[in-house]
């Protein structure tokens, strides 16, 4: 098929123009993603997570391991058991355990703390305030709800002269 030098040049221009507009429109979409409201908590959660990591890595490298080295009688992290010909570095796995508790820990008391805020700023509806008892225009005893005759003088009750 050969095309005129008018009919080629049509085609790339419809060609460009569907692609600028298929790309704005993925840009446009991908920037109402990014900035909803729970991407960039998440996008800030995972960055204070990171950085609370290395905090939480040297607390259990340089204080809590030499601390339970004094036990040991060295340094805690070295423990290690031979076996077979393969090493077991059983201290470097009890070091990474206490860091993973220290890492559950604080993440537990932040969500716990987040949803006690979350319920404080709920307000509380007072519960539907139930509706007064029906009475008997007669006696004025309460009747159930359906009664077509009261129970304590027999009287017999039309549904339209009840008083509510």
């Amino acid at each position: 098929m050969d095309y005129s030098e008018g009919g080629k040049r049509f085609i790339r221009q419809t060609a460009g123009k569907i692609r600028a507009t298929v790309l704005k429109g993925f840009v446009k979409e991908f920037r109402e993603f990014a900035l909803k409201s729970n991407v960039m908590s998440l996008a800030v959660g995972v960055i204070i997570g990171g950085a609370f990591q290395g905090v939480v890595g040297s607390l259990t490298e340089n204080i809590l391991s030499p601390l339970i080295g004094l036990f040991t009688g060295g340094n805690f992290d070295a423990l290690e058991l031979a076996f077979m010909g393969v090493t077991i570095k059983y201290g470097a796995f009890i070091t990474s355990v206490i860091h993973f508790l220290i890492m559950a820990i604080v993440v537990f008391l932040m969500v716990k703390g987040m949803n006690e805020l979350m319920s404080l700023s709920k307000k509380e509806e007072p519960a539907a305030a139930a509706p007064p008892p029906r009475l008997c225009p007669f006696c004025m005893t309460e009747l159930h709800e359906g009664a077509t005759r009261c129970p304590a003088c027999t009287s017999e009750i039309k549904i339209e002269t009840l008083e509510v």
